[in-house]
């Protein structure tokens, strides 16, 4: 198995100053918190527009869900090396601008009377094409900023807020849907974006890896990410696990709106209170992580808790009116809480094992592989929904949710501390 580490990033004025209080941290964390906000309000918004205001049925949600995500299989290997050539920080700002100018454009359409499922697709690619370099870079960036040993409790901090403003955005979005309307919801987001790029303008803005004189193809680069990840056993561990839950986590949500507002009957903001519980799961899960780290380590508490949460993933498939909503939202939160101890653990991991010159492009591997897995899983919801109807891909979601466990026990991630 490949250890390959790089030592620990010096930075003495974050390692002396509580994280909050350090500014570069404190501007990354408050870009992060506020452009989170506004993105959990449009998952929401989005797909509730689609249904509502265009009648898209269960095969048009699904690709929806599934385009911004694919977006990483065409562009996430090559966004990678330019994170790893360029300068982080600026590359976020103007991730954050683009998003914001491409939200705009739906409201602008909607007033003026054009908008079409043609233009929310458009839209879905070109914000999973954003997000993937802005979250590339602001990974690839952490290291640098707190220091290697400092990661876990950085972590545990934006993935914790982040999962509050989960709870927060969700619940929102389906109260604004229902308020204002989807294409207003869709434009507060635009502006938290461009917040988050004023923000981000405090953040150090390191210089980009040193590269050798004469600079290496595009290709090979790639090529040396890839083959970083595949020699690295606890890696490759950490993708295939990730990957079954991405894949089965779309099948257990995109076709809600489908079955709580069309089949069901439910407000719009029931769908809303229902993804904020995962939100709450997120929270509670992140809140809590380090906790687990300390007395099981990183690879137990993956293994236990994968065996522990497969479980209440087959709840979910009996959603329906009455005591079964609210057995699936308490399934929903189970398995949310695992993801939040995951997202701390495993994340810290990979930034530890990564040295920082291959960050960029080792993450961009991962999140080919993560990333990719949410769009398959979007696509197969609509697929399945559309043949079977909704509570086939809700059926396919638990199955695959409840097998995740089978990477971790077959890898040394088991025993990882």
């Amino acid at each position: 198995m490949t250890s390959t580490s790089s030592p620990a990033t010096p930075v003495p004025a974050a390692a002396a100053t509580p994280l909050l209080r350090h500014r570069g941290f404190r501007s990354l964390y408050v870009a992060g918190a506020v452009s989170g906000l506004g993105s959990q309000v449009s998952q929401v918004a989005l797909p509730l527009l689609a249904v509502t205001a265009l009648g898209a049925g269960p095969g048009e949600v699904g690709l929806l869900s599934a385009l911004g995500t694919l977006t990483v299989l065409l562009l996430g290997l090559p966004a990678g090396v330019w994170v790893d050539r360029s300068r982080r920080r600026s590359l976020m700002i103007l991730a954050d601008v683009a998003r914001a100018a491409v939200l705009l454009s739906v409201p602008v359409a909607w007033w003026m009377g054009g908008l079409g499922m043609g233009q929310l697709y458009a839209v879905a690619v070109l914000m999973g094409a954003g997000t993937m370099v802005f979250d590339l870079a602001a990974v690839s960036v952490l290291p640098g900023l707190v220091g290697r040993d400092r990661l876990m409790a950085a972590n545990s901090l934006l993935v914790g807020t982040q999962a509050g403003m989960d709870v927060t955005g969700k619940s929102l979005g389906g109260v604004l849907v229902q308020a204002v309307g989807a294409p207003v919801a869709l434009l507060l987001d635009a502006l938290s974006h461009l917040w988050s790029a004023a923000w981000l303008r405090h953040v150090p803005e390191p210089a980009p890896p040193d590269r050798p004189a004469t600079a290496e193809g595009v290709g090979r680069q790639i090529a040396e990410g890839v083959g970083f990840l595949l020699g690295n056993t606890v890696l490759v561990a950490l993708c295939v696990m990730g990957a079954m839950a991405n894949l089965a986590f779309p099948l257990l949500s995109v076709l809600l709106p489908v079955l709580l507002v069309r089949q069901l009957g439910y407000p719009e903001w029931v769908l809303g209170a229902y993804l904020a519980a995962g939100g709450l799961g997120t929270l509670a899960g992140s809140a809590t992580a380090h906790l687990f780290g300390r007395r099981l380590g990183a690879g137990r508490t993956t293994l236990l808790l994968s065996l522990a949460t497969a479980p209440p993933a087959f709840v979910i498939p009996f959603l329906d009116r009455g005591p079964w909503l609210w057995a699936a939202a308490g399934a929903w939160f189970v398995l949310t809480f695992r993801t939040g101890v995951n997202n701390v653990l495993l994340v810290s991991v990979r930034q530890r094992i990564i040295p920082d010159g291959m960050l960029g492009r080792a993450n961009a591997t991962i999140r080919l592989v993560l990333i990719g897995a949410v769009g398959l899983g979007g696509l197969l919801a609509g697929v399945l929904g559309e043949v079977w109807g909704a509570r086939a891909s809700l059926w396919a979601g638990a199955v695959i949710m409840a097998l995740s466990w089978l990477p971790v026990v077959l890898s040394p991630l088991r025993r990882q501390r």
